[in-house]
């Protein structure tokens, strides 16, 4: 019954990072750059739009959940150390935890907050899109790789097990 629990919350993991790793993609790659393109007030204001949304979606109850069985496969991992697949799953929920958990607690939330807290009209305005930017989209980048190595570590777990 557990292997079964774990094999399970191993699939739900991988595609969860799969999931998030999609996501982030696609706000470093094209997203960001299509708001700044159409302009500050815009861009500023979709994203505003975008970041009240998501906590508000299914992206949270996955963020969280998928969060809550990387650190029970890490866990699990680290007591059976030396088992098929156990550095895999330790490895993968690791770095899915610290990349994908703590990275967007520490810097994506914040930067979204103070974006929240900013006038889109204000004389502030500009400069607080910029610093937006530069800041957020590398953290975006790091939960980016975070999630698609981890993707592929627990993918490794699953084939090893």
């Amino acid at each position: 019954m557990l292997q079964e629990i774990i094999n399970v919350t191993l699939w739900f993991a991988a595609l969860s990072a799969g999931l998030m790793a999609g996501i982030y993609f696609a706000f470093s790659v094209f997203v960001v750059q299509a708001l700044d393109t159409a302009g500050r007030e815009v861009g500023m204001t979709a994203m505003q739009s975008i970041n009240r949304t998501i906590v508000k979606s299914l992206f949270l109850p996955l963020f969280f959940a998928s969060s809550l069985a990387c650190l029970f496969l890490a866990v699990r991992g680290v007591v059976t150390w030396g088992t098929p697949g156990a550095w895999q799953m330790v490895g993968g929920s690791a770095l899915y935890l610290l990349g994908m958990l703590l990275v967007t607690i520490i810097g994506n939330v914040p930067l979204n907050n103070a974006l929240e807290a900013s006038d889109v009209h204000g004389p502030e305005g500009e400069a607080m899109w910029r610093r937006y930017r530069q800041r957020w989209l590398p953290w975006n980048h790091v939960r980016t790789l975070s999630c698609t190595g981890s993707l592929a570590l627990l993918v490794g777990a699953i084939a090893a097990r």
